[in-house]
C-alpha cells in the first residue's frame, strides 16, 4: 500500500480581553488578560485544528464547531482538538507532526512550552517529540506588537498507509 502524506496550515488570532483566562496550547498561563472568543479562545489549538483539518480537506474549525452553536460556548479547545483527531483517525489518517509558531509580546511562554507540547501530544495521540511550539514577538508592531492580540500559525503533516 502506498503512503499518502498531506500537509496543512492553520492560523488564528484573538484580541486580549479583561476578565478571561489566558489559555495557550491547552495550558492556563498567568497573565492580566485572556483572549476573547466563543470557546476558551486558545489560538494555538485553533491553529493546530485548522492545520489538521486543512491537511485532509475537511474545512476549518468554524465549520465543525461554529461560534453560533451554544454547545461550544466556553469549551476547552483541547476537547475540540481531540474531536478533530478523532475525525482524522476515523478516516484512517494519522498525525505525523505538528509545528506551532505563537506570536505575542507577553507573557513569555518558555516556562509553559513543555506542558503545551505534552497536552497537544496527548490530545493528538502522538509522542511529545512530534509536537513543536515556538514563540516570537512582533517587536512592538501592529495589534500583536502593541499587546492587543495574540496569534498562532501551525503546520501539520498527516499520513495514511504504511
Amino acid at each position: 500500500m502506498k503512503t499518502d502524506i498531506r500537509v496543512g496550515i492553520g492560523y488564528d488570532i484573538h484580541r486580549f480581553a479583561a476578565g478571561r483566562k489566558l489559555v495557550l496550547g491547552g495550558v492556563t498561563v498567568p497573565h492580566k488578560k485572556g483572549l476573547a472568543g466563543h470557546s476558551d479562545a486558545d489560538v494555538v489549538l485553533h491553529a493546530v485544528a485548522d492545520a489538521l483539518l486543512g491537511a485532509v480537506g475537511a474545512g476549518d474549525i468554524g465549520r465543525h464547531f461554529p461560534d453560533t452553536d451554544k454547545r461550544f460556548s466556553g469549551i476547552s479547545s483541547l476537547v475540540l482538538l481531540r474531536r478533530v483527531a478523532g475525525m482524522l483517525k476515523k478516516d484512517g489518517w494519522r498525525v505525523s507532526n505538528v509545528d506551532v509558531m505563537l506570536l505575542l509580546e507577553a507573557p513569555r511562554i518558555g516556562p509553559y512550552r513543555d506542558r503545551m507540547r505534552r497536552r497537544m501530544a496527548q490530545a493528538l495521540g502522538v509522542a511529545v517529540g512530534r509536537v513543536s511550539v515556538k514563540a516570537t514577538t512582533q517587536e512592538g508592531v501592529g495589534a500583536i506588537g502593541e499587546n492587543r492580540a495574540a496569534a498562532s500559525y501551525a503546520v501539520a503533516a498527516v499520513y495514511k498507509g504504511r
